[in-house]
């Protein structure tokens, strides 16, 4: 199933494909199982890690069964979204899959620890691409009215891949079958989703040639692959103030900010520097920073807590996290699914933040005493705050960028969740390391001294006699407390983020408003007070509009002339309500080459209203968003004496603020979706 379309949007060369109801259920279920398998072998090894090492020794590099697998795939997730907008995501989702494959059968065939550190190096490559396309594909293929629920059921697959990966693990190692069995079973799922892949989900090319960012792919690669040793190394491998990790850390800052400077020059740049002009865009992906950072730190910890104090098995443990679970994806369904049909967002960070902090917050409070139900509450709640804000803030980046940009700004996000789980992990780790020997240390002066064999095994410890065991594991508890009370300001920043995130409108949310478009403005279907409202706006603008411009533009007091005010006006709505736009996405959307446009925005450029950088993306500059503020004032202006009055009242400034802004959402919206020349945004200069 291949679509190769015209353009959706300025500057985008593809079009989402119409799929029936089954088609989109198949789909949805290849891509959460390819999400699955590859969430889930981030943690599946931790409870094998002992029998492994016992079989194939190398104990002294056991960290790095871990730390290959997070490496590859934190480059990979930063790689995969620009290559899914380039060669296709169905074709990179495919790639990846085989990737995990070929790298789990040689974790499997592992004959040493070396082998096995290589292997599992290949198989987070396969794992990056999985969960950073699995994320884009359902921007492909789903609508925007179900998107929510989708978006939402994937991120309780990660959630609960997260929580039972150990559990997993734990079974394949203590059953007949062995550790080698928890990358075997990998191999028949994922040729399943290739096969699943291959006959259902469309092939959505694009018509430009493919040109690839190769310094920007190192910069980025290596830049990322020297924070993820970084905070994987620090506080184990090497204290945190070694010169080892102070370098790595300087070091990736440096090719980070190279990153930076060669993605302003990069013809295709692997993160344009574009998505940062919206400030939606750096909000989520800050929030994402943050949202990773909390979550893989508590669950990191929480099954320590249920096998320590609370004295139940590795099994039993995963199994009593599923009430975090359950948060996680009844209120992610309930937040997407109410984005999906309100368009609003912005509240639903603002309440997970604030969730998140008191989720944790009586985490800490949970003892040696505590009962089952009341530490499945905890977790519930904390499940909920999660739910709140993790994948809803995938919907709103991919329906605020532009779909050329699709791919590359899920990859943003997803990569900073990455990062933030790297570094949640690491510093979470150093916090209870370091809590856990002060009180451990002043536990043994009690119980006097304990065998090492049966110190570091929990349900040896609970068999001890109670003067032995009730010291160990208040000391766990206390360690425990401290973590997670220490962690409660983290979301406590995602919810002072959050309060930033502007609420812009979302292009589907246009599109599902937009039957029809008429000559100019999109006019709605129902007889409400708004819909006449927005009809007699488009006939005044239409009847006396062309003859009171020069009158208008006279009275904003800005001295511009008819080309630069269009100009002005073709930034300003399609940067609001698109996202950013270049002067090539300007002029296809006239049938245009940009170059014929470039002379009008060029004088504007002169004048200091707008800013042209090297990849001829456009925005305003301060000035001119003066003048376009004083412009558009003009025109309200105006426009309050020309509109009929209703029931003996003209409209309020607020109603025809609301109008305009639904009015403009629509008609940049149905411009990306109807062929070029069936509407503009106004006519070009002349």
């Amino acid at each position: 199933m291949a679509i190769t379309a015209a353009a959706e949007s300025p500057g985008d060369d593809v079009r989402r494909p119409e799929l029936s109801r089954r088609q989109i259920n198949v789909i949805y279920g290849t891509v959460a199982l390819g999400l699955l398998l590859a969430a889930m072998d981030q943690t599946v090894v931790a409870t094998a890690l002992p029998t492994i090492v016992g079989e194939l020794g190398g104990a002294d590099h056991l960290s790095w069964v871990v730390t290959a697998y997070l490496l590859t795939q934190t480059v990979a997730a930063a790689l995969a979204g620009k290559f899914g907008d380039q060669f296709g995501r169905k074709r990179i989702f495919q790639v990846s899959a085989l990737v995990f494959i070929l790298g789990s059968l040689l974790c499997g065939a592992a004959q040493s620890l070396i082998w096995l550190v290589t292997s599992r190096a290949v198989q987070g490559i396969g794992a990056g691409g999985l969960l950073v396309t699995a994320t884009a594909l359902i921007g492909d293929v789903i609508p925007l009215r179900d998107r929510g629920r989708y978006q939402g059921g994937l991120g309780a697959v990660f959630g609960l891949a997260t929580v039972v990966g150990p559990l997993i693990g734990g079974l394949f190692t203590d059953s007949g079958l062995g550790w080698r069995w928890v990358f075997y079973i990998n191999v028949p799922l994922a040729v399943l989703v290739i096969l699943v892949a291959a006959r259902t989900i469309p092939a959505i090319t694009s018509n430009r040639r493919p040109i690839i960012d190769y310094a920007g792919i190192v910069l980025i690669g290596t830049g990322a692959a020297g924070l993820t040793l970084a905070t994987s190394w620090g506080g184990t491998e090497y204290p945190w103030n070694s010169p080892v990790i102070i370098g790595l850390f300087a070091v990736s800052v440096v090719l980070l900010v190279a990153f930076g400077f060669n993605e302003r020059r990069a013809q295709e740049p692997v993160l344009p520097i574009r998505l940062f002009q919206s400030r939606v865009f750096v909000v989520s992906s800050a929030l994402s920073f943050v949202v990773g950072f909390t979550l893989i730190g508590a669950l990191t910890f929480l099954p320590t807590y249920l096998q320590w104090v609370q004295g139940v098995s590795a099994t039993v443990s995963g199994v009593r996290t599923l009430p975090l679970v359950i948060g996680l994806l009844v209120t992610a369904v309930l937040a997407g699914t109410t984005v999906s049909r309100t368009g609003r967002y912005k509240a639903f960070p603002i309440a997970g933040g604030l969730v998140m902090a008191l989720g944790l917050f009586l985490l800490s409070r949970a003892g040696t005493g505590t009962s089952v139900l009341l530490t499945s509450v905890y977790m519930f709640v904390f499940g909920v705050g999660i739910g709140l804000s993790m994948q809803i803030l995938i919907i709103i980046v991919q329906n605020t960028v532009a779909y050329r940009d699709l791919g590359v700004a899920t990859s943003g996000v997803t990569f900073l969740r990455t990062l933030g789980s790297s570094f949640g992990a690491a510093v979470f780790g150093t916090i209870f390391a370091n809590q856990l020997n002060h009180h451990l240390t002043d536990a043994l002066r009690q119980t006097g001294v304990i065998p090492p064999n049966v110190l570091g095994v929990p349900s040896a410890v609970h068999n001890l006699p109670p003067n032995q065991s009730g010291p160990i594991i208040e000391a766990y508890a206390q360690s425990v407390h401290s973590l997670f009370l220490y962690a409660v300001p983290v979301p406590l920043i995602a919810f002072a983020l959050a309060w930033f995130l502007k609420e812009v409108p979302l292009r589907d949310m246009a599109r599902k408003a937009a039957p029809d478009l008429g000559e100019g403005f999109g006019m709605p279907d129902a007889q409400s007070s708004d819909g006449e409202l927005e009809r007699a706006i488009s006939r005044v603008f239409r009847s006396e509009g062309p003859t009171a411009a020069p009158a208008v533009l006279a009275a904003s007091g800005t001295g511009l002339g008819a080309a630069d005010a269009w100009c002005l006006a073709q930034i300003h709505l399609r940067t609001r309500y698109a996202g950013p736009i270049d002067l090539d996405g300007i002029g296809r959307a006239y049938r245009l080459p940009g170059p014929v446009l470039r002379p009008a925005f060029a004088q504007a450029a002169f004048r200091g209203l707008v800013a042209i950088d090297d990849n001829e993306c456009l925005s305003l500059t301060g000035r001119g968003e003066e003048y376009y503020g004083r412009l558009a004032e003009a025109w309200k202006a105006w426009l309050l004496t020309k509109l009929p009055e209703r029931d003996g009242q003209r409209p309020t400034r607020a109603d025809l603020d609301a109008a305009l802004s639904r009015i403009a959402t629509r008609l940049v919206d149905t411009e990306s979706n109807q062929p070029p020349e069936a509407v503009a945004v106004g006519p070009p200069p002349r």
